[in-house]
């Protein structure tokens, strides 16, 4: 999709004193306002795999192209499945499969208050363009991220409004000190991807440098992505020298393309795309689920909120679309994720129970008439259109007068993140979550606070059982989100949720990868090796 805008002018971010770096034009990216910008050819262009590709190159074809890569938006499905731990890297790295923190960029890391954390750095590390990583640009990345006025997702993803303390200690040896005690923190850290300190603190860039095993070459916008195996990159190599990422919105022709050789890895199939042994199934941890803003008439009444959960047919949904795969879902996070209730049961389905309630709240007065837009991202999953086709008969059906707004990314992205885009009547966001991280923390801060990053809205009473549940550990940890969840389904009702999904992967027979449950969000090149 293209927007005839003006691009920002680009930044030339000087070298620290006493430390070669090589000049670095960085563009500046305004995903914030949703706007998609053009991009130009970077560093070493003339080693991507764009045309008469080798052997040695890994072909992934997306559904989507990224709107940016800049690394502190990496949080985002879009950009850090291409951006996470194969350009960029984190400090310390969640394993999806053990649920345990690992070292990446940080070696070891301490605490005696659960406040301030201790981490001590690799050596010998550099970044792409030849310099010297060091805690400076730990503590520059944090700063950055964090700390800054710069609006990147991942602040309020993550770390919401609280500012971080830093204070470098030498060159290998960072202090991170949070307001309070926060027994999360490492993990927190996991998503940040580090990047150089003379990164602007004022500019998001389009195209960054990173520690990574593979470096940016270039981006035709619209056609590819293209990157490399970084030759001083200070871990094990990477199997394949170079690899190139295509994006097709429709799934049946990603599937197509690795069934007839013209690909390597595919995301977001199904096994109706025809795509036989070569689909490889995950449990990919996103759940799905309709975000209300409450605001005004008439999600504004909470009987018009339950109307909407009682009114979708979850488990015909999850049999029609998904065949039977995906579980229907009574809150945001799935099995396996601290605080997740087991003993919560999904809403039933009762169309009469639906109309039923609109009438009431109409009786009462209630503008019932006023129109909804439910906005839907195109091609973010599976079967998203007809999903929400589905969705918006269903409601229609209880009596509410409902309108399918089907987005790209770069527009969904204004309805997902705050500050939400005005639109005239309700809002109801098809949203797509997914707990990567694996403690509930990452998706009550956001989704449920009264100004969670993509929280529509809350109560001082959730708020205040948020904060009480943050500070807590192991089992008083687990009970104390067990409650948010069910606290949130009774009294606030923000969320009519639907189901917690089942990924699938295109893999070419000449591949070997085994995905996890981080597959959907960051797609870690250098796992995959030929076949032998």
């Amino acid at each position: 999709m293209t927007f005839d805008l003006p691009r920002p002018a680009a930044t030339t971010i000087a070298p620290k004193s006493g430390r070669p770096r090589r000049l670095v034009s960085l563009s500046a990216a305004a995903l914030g306002t949703g706007v998609l910008l053009s991009g130009c050819s970077v560093a070493n262009s003339e080693n991507a795999a764009g045309s008469g590709e080798a052997s040695d190159t890994l072909r992934v074809v997306l559904q989507q192209e990224p709107p940016t890569l800049e690394p502190c938006e990496a949080n985002l499905t879009s950009t850090g499945v291409v951006d996470r731990s194969t350009i960029t890297e984190p400090l310390v790295e969640r394993n999806p499969t053990t649920g345990e923190l690992e070292p990446k960029l940080a070696t070891e890391w301490s605490s005696e208050d659960d406040q301030a954390w201790t981490f001590t750095l690799q050596e010998g590390v550099t970044f792409h363009d030849g310099s010297d990583f060091t805690a400076e640009d730990a503590a520059a990345t944090i700063e950055r991220a964090v700390n800054s006025d710069l609006g990147c997702n991942v602040e309020g993803y993550v770390f919401g409004d609280d500012d971080l303390e830093v204070e470098v200690v030498d060159d290998t040896t960072l202090t991170v000190t949070a307001p309070q005690a926060d027994p999360i923190l490492p993990l927190r850290l996991s998503f940040l991807e580090v990047v150089p300190s003379e990164t602007s603190m004022t500019e998001k860039v389009r195209e960054p440098i990173g520690t990574g095993p593979y470096q940016l070459d270039s981006w035709q916008p619209g056609q590819n992505i293209t990157v490399s195996a970084y030759d001083g990159y200070w871990g094990e190599q990477p199997a394949y020298q170079n690899a190139r990422y295509e994006w097709r919105s429709e799934s049946s022709v990603r599937a197509a393309m690795i069934t007839s050789g013209e690909a390597d890895i595919a995301t977001g199939l199904s096994p109706e795309d025809n795509i036989g042994d070569l689909g490889v199934s995950y449990p990919n941890n996103e759940t799905i689920a309709i975000r209300m803003h409450a605001d005004e008439e008439p999600f504004s009444d909470q009987r018009i909120r339950e109307a909407v959960n009682y009114a979708i047919d979850k488990e015909g949904i999850v049999a029609s679309l998904y065949g039977g795969r995906d579980q229907v879902a009574a809150q945001l996070v799935p099995k396996g994720v601290v605080g997740h209730n087991e003993s919560l049961e999904a809403w039933p389905y009762d169309p009469e129970e639906a109309k039923s309630l609109v009438a009431e709240a109409k009786a009462d007065g209630v503008n019932t008439d006023a129109p909804i837009s439910l906005v839907v991202r195109s091609a973010q999953f599976p079967k998203i259109e007809e999903l929400g086709q589905v969705l918006q008969e269903q409601l229609s059906q209880a009596g509410l007068n409902v309108n399918l707004k089907m987005l790209e990314t770069s527009q969904h992205l204004t309805y997902q993140v705050r500050p939400f885009a005005e639109d005239e009547g309700n809002i109801g966001l098809l949203t797509q979550h997914g707990n990567q991280a694996g403690d509930a923390a990452f998706t009550v801060d956001q989704y449920m606070l009264s100004d969670g990053a993509q929280s529509s809205f809350g109560t001082p009473e959730l708020d205040s059982m948020i904060e009480e549940a943050g500070a807590a550990t192991g089992e008083d940890r687990q009970a104390a989100y067990e409650e948010i969840f069910e606290y949130q389904n009774e009294n606030v009702t923000q969320f009519a949720h639907i189901a917690h999904q089942t990924g699938m992967l295109g893999k070419s027979a000449g591949v070997e990868y085994e995905p996890n449950s981080s597959s959907g969000d960051e797609l870690r090149l250098a796992e995959m090796r030929p076949a032998q």
